[in-house]
Order: structure tokens, then C-alpha cells, then sequence
């Protein structure tokens, strides 16, 4: 029988996985908040489904995330206060953040978390951690497609302009 064989969860969190887990959980929170900050900017109710789902999907998976911290007895990160409601017209037009920005950070945030869900499953040595992080991955880069076509469809993808080079033609 192997050293890390066994009930993955009767195993121990090594020094890698506490501090991608833990940070994981502080960007989350961090997150957390501003979506709901994004939802008062917001104007566009496609937008406005995104930013909710984030909310639930980042609720969630922090959850799950702190129970790992406690039982291993790793304090927990501190979380911002939630966010009051405000409607758009409360917030003055030139210190709100528009829809393309909202989204271009809610699309920035999901590729950060994949990264994120990679590296932590790429250095766990407890399958529990792997796997679980590894739904987290699924669920973002199912998050990741509903923005980008969104983005596309509302003419919001700032795409870089396009490489055009001189190759040379059979004669």
C-alpha cells in the first residue's frame, strides 16, 4: 500500500494546496463582491443573467472550498461586506462602469479562474481536491463559452487586428 493511499480526505493538505486553495477562496470572495457591484452598473439583462450566475456559481463553490479549509483548520480569508442594492439610474452616468467593461472583466475573471482550477489540480495530490477542482474547471469553462458568445452577439469582443503576411504563391 502506497504512502498517499487510502481515504484522500483522512490525508493531508501539503503546503502547495493549502495556499492555492486559500488564495482561490479569497480571489472567490473577492469576485463575489464585485459582481454584485456590477449587477447596480448593469444595464443589459443578458449581462445582468451572467453576473447572477456568477454570483450562485461562486457561492457555491465557496462552500465547498471553506469546508476543505476548516476541517484541515486553515482560517479562512477574509471576505468583503456584501454589497447594497442601488438601481442604475442612482449611480452618476460618468461613475458607472458600462456593459463592455462589466463583461470584459467578468470574461477576465473566468480565464483567471481556469487557470487557477488548473494549477490546483495539476499540484493536488488528494484525488478529492483534484476532482473537485476539476468540476470547478467544467463549470467556468462552460461560464467562459456563454460569454463569449454573448460578447460576440452583442458586438462587445474587441478582437486584435487581423495578421495579413505575403506567402508566397505556387507558380
Amino acid at each position: 500500500m502506497g504512502i498517499l493511499s487510502g481515504d484522500p480526505k483522512k490525508q493531508p493538505l501539503h503546503y502547495g494546496e493549502v495556499f492555492s486553495i486559500w488564495s482561490y477562496l479569497l480571489a472567490a470572495k473577492g469576485n463575489y463582491a464585485a459582481y454584485q457591484t456590477f449587477l447596480n452598473h448593469c444595464g443589459d439583462d443578458d449581462l445582468k443573467k451572467q453576473l447572477e450566475d456568477g454570483i450562485s456559481q461562486i457561492k457555491q463553490e465557496s462552500e465547498k472550498v471553506e469546508e476543505i479549509l476548516k476541517v484541515n483548520g486553515i482560517a479562512l480569508p477574509p471576505a468583503p461586506p456584501e454589497r447594497s442594492y442601488a438601481t442604475l439610474e442612482d449611480i452618476p452616468v460618468g461613475a458607472r462602469f458600462n456593459d463592455p467593461e462589466i463583461s470584459a472583466a467578468l470574461s477576465g475573471n473566468i480565464a483567471k479562474s481556469l487557470v487557477a482550477c488548473s494549477t490546483i489540480i495539476g499540484q493536488s495530490q488528494r484525488e478529492d481536491i483534484a476532482m473537485l477542482f476539476g468540476q470547478f474547471h467544467m463549470n467556468q469553462a462552460q461560464a467562459g463559452a456563454k460569454m463569449l458568445r454573448l460578447n460576440k452577439e452583442k458586438g462587445w469582443l474587441l478582437p486584435p487586428p487581423p495578421m495579413h503576411t505575403n506567402i508566397p504563391t505556387k507558380q
